[in-house]
């Protein structure tokens, strides 16, 4: 998640993310793109060295996920292993650009409704079984029924002609808009025009599911290492429960010859200074969630830091459907009363850049980043303290004692500790109203947010595919993906044009339209925008995170 521009970040890495059909980019294509900051170690990690000795390492993970399953999660700490135990018809390379990936080339028609995609030679399942065009009907048809409750259903529904139907019991197989024309060849048939539709497809919801290891074993197919068939390069070969899940190479991928890696065990140490110990005294290779205190002496020692691009937002939920919380002066006194640069240069200690919205910059139209002298929406670098008592006023608080005390909550991780911990206290002086903070577990946390069990809760948000739409259904009326239950009929219908939109100057000004119209009522609580940093020894080169957070290790190789 998370995106910054500075100097630290100085390289530019421009990702098309409008592609024509047939696989390949056309230049008429490259109208929008996401430009991104990022470093020399980045870069450099990716290009992969000769392997020598054991092709094994050990990464280090602070977080479990909710699961495992792409057809239902939506969770980012769920990524590391659904991305590389699963691909579906595109993927990302090294220089984040969408390539093919299960389908060798498509194409679609002239209005943009109907996606063909080609499937290559002998693609097989990690069990050695065929898979084909039909894997993926029914992974799709497995999203839209209501027992996989899944979290990125919207992803189908939205787009994919007949599948609201087919989830709400009132469609049929036959108009279901996900067909296989043959063994090799899938359609998909759209609601309407949809120029991004491939970039869509890039997201994990899409990946093809075995039907028989999910009948034989329900919702349980994730849990057993055996009953866990995929299609990515690794396959799961330990699930150790709390401790470590370990993938080792998928000798039936279809690019199989060219993984070097042989084991690949993501170990759980949900104490990052335990994990950081690890690390710089040899045990482990690489960690994902690094202290924020140590991020300077890291880089300044050159101990394996890398800095990737990010096009994503961290920020407060905030329940937008009960009071007081439906105010939106209330939520203006909260986002007035953070001081972002105190969270940005003490606390989190990253090279960010303070956030005023959900929407994050980075997506540029002929040259022009579409965010690009958007308001801030009276909001400040600082704390405004005197500003945020007045709107609470506004709001009917002009005695912030009187105001109910925050519940303030976030999931179990060092670094969210000690944001949530900043905030209640920022809150509290700068506002003058009562806070209490919780934590738990994401599982628990997260099942919290959904339910409408929180009030304002740690969250943030990485996009899912690399364009402005993967943002705004976070607050569209009633989307799966609107966990702050707010709602805006003037803004959902603005998000509908955006959705076919196909010229892109007029989706630029759409998405700027969309983005003022919401953010002026503070539905979130935006923090910052930041890049995404990670340690790996050395020795390990050809890994690569793209700007959404995904890390990829297909191309990792250990040079001992």
């Amino acid at each position: 998640m998370k995106k910054k521009y500075g100097a630290a970040l100085a390289a530019l890495l421009t990702l098309s993310v409008l592609l024509a059909g047939c696989g390949e980019k056309k230049s008429g294509d490259k109208a929008e793109t996401v430009n991104l900051g990022g470093d020399a170690k980045a870069e450099s990690t990716a290009e992969a060295a000769k392997p020598s000795g054991k092709q094994e390492l050990i990464f280090v993970l602070s977080n479990q996920p909710d699961s495992l399953d792409p057809s239902y999660t939506n969770n980012s700490f769920a990524t590391p292993f659904i991305i590389n135990c699963f691909e579906g018809l595109v993927t990302y390379d090294t220089k984040g650009e969408l390539v093919p990936g299960n389908a060798e080339n498509w194409e679609k028609n002239e209005d943009m409704t109907v996606y063909t995609f080609h499937l290559r030679d002998g693609l097989k399942w990690s069990d050695g079984s065929p898979l084909t065009a039909e894997d993926y009907v029914y992974a799709a048809k497995h999203v839209c029924t209501p027992a996989t409750t899944a979290q990125n259903l919207s992803m189908m529904t939205d787009y994919i002609e007949g599948a609201k139907e087919y989830y709400e019991g009132k469609g049929s197989d036959d108009s279901f808009g996900v067909k296989a024309i043959d063994d090799k060849t899938l359609e998909y048939r759209l609601k309407a025009p949809c120029p991004f539709f491939v970039d869509i497809v890039s997201t994990w919801v899409y990946s093809p599911l075995q039907k028989a290891t999910i009948e034989a074993n329900g919702d349980k197919w994730t849990q057993s290492a055996n009953a866990y068939v995929c299609n990515g390069p690794f396959k799961i070969s330990e699930i150790n429960p709390g401790a470590s899940i370990v993938l080792t190479k998928n000798e039936n991928y279809w690019d199989a010859a060219n993984v070097s890696l042989e084991k690949l065990n993501f170990r759980y140490i949900l104490d990052t200074s335990t994990a950081l110990t690890a690390y710089e005294n040899g045990e482990v290779d690489g960690i994902r969630s690094i202290p924020a205190g140590d991020i300077a002496r890291l880089k300044a020692e050159n101990a394996g830091l890398v800095v990737a691009p990010s096009y994503g937002t961290v920020y407060y939920n905030i329940d937008c459907g009960k009071e007081p919380y439906n105010n939106p002066l209330v939520r203006k006194a909260l986002a007035l009363a953070v001081d972002r640069n105190a969270l940005i240069n003490n606390v989190v200690q990253l090279d960010a850049t303070p956030a005023y919205s959900v929407l994050p910059p980075g997506y540029v139209v002929d040259g022009k980043d579409i965010t690009e002298g958007r308001s801030d929406f009276d909001l400040k670098p600082t704390a405004d303290p005197e500003a945020a008592k007045a709107a609470l006023a506004e709001a009917g608080y002009a005695d912030p004692a009187s105001f109910p005390t925050i519940q303030l909550s976030y999931y179990s991780d060092d670094n969210a500790k000690k944001v949530a911990e900043a905030i209640a206290e920022m809150l509290t002086t700068n506002l003058g109203v009562k806070v209490e903070v919780s934590s738990a577990d994401w599982a628990v946390f997260y099942d919290a947010v959904q339910n409408g069990n929180s009030e304002v809760a740690a969250m943030g948000c990485s996009a899912d595919y690399l364009n402005p739409m993967s943002f705004l259904p976070l607050l569209y009326t009633n989307d799966v993906a609107n966990i702050s239950f707010y709602s805006n009929p003037t803004y959902d219908a603005i998000v509908d044009q955006i959705r076919s939109e196909r010229d892109p100057a007029k989706f630029a000004e759409l998405v700027r339209k969309a983005d003022e119209t919401v953010s002026a009522e503070y539905p979130v609580l935006p923090l910052y925008y930041k890049s995404s940093t990670y340690l790996l020894h050395s020795y390990v080169s050809g890994v690569y995170m793209i700007s959404n957070g995904n890390l990829y290790f297909k191309n990792a190789v250990v040079s001992k």
